[in-house]
């Protein structure tokens, strides 16, 4: 357990973040989600407009720094090239 005062504010920060970081992650999955289940159901234009929708949350969540910029463009990709596919 923290003793100095200053290790007991880092844990109080780091749960605050923790709660925003943790509610804007699954905020991105569902935006995901949405895309997945477009996807799925063979609709290309609803799936074209949920990643629409999706692309600025998750980059958003890349700006904050909950997800690497890199795995985000990968998923990303991919859920284009499967858009494209249908």
């Amino acid at each position: 357990m923290a003793n100095h005062p200053s290790a007991k504010k880092r844990i109080r920060r780091n749960a605050r973040r923790e709660d925003v970081n943790g509610a804007r992650r699954s905020r991105v999955r569902s935006f995901i989600g949405k895309v997945e289940e477009a996807i799925a159901s063979g609709d290309k234009q609803a799936a074209n407009e949920a990643l629409k929708l999706a692309q600025p949350e998750i980059h958003r969540g890349v700006t904050k720094g909950v997800f690497h910029r890199n795995t985000m463009a990968r998923k990303v990709s991919r859920l284009n090239a499967r858009i494209k596919a249908l």
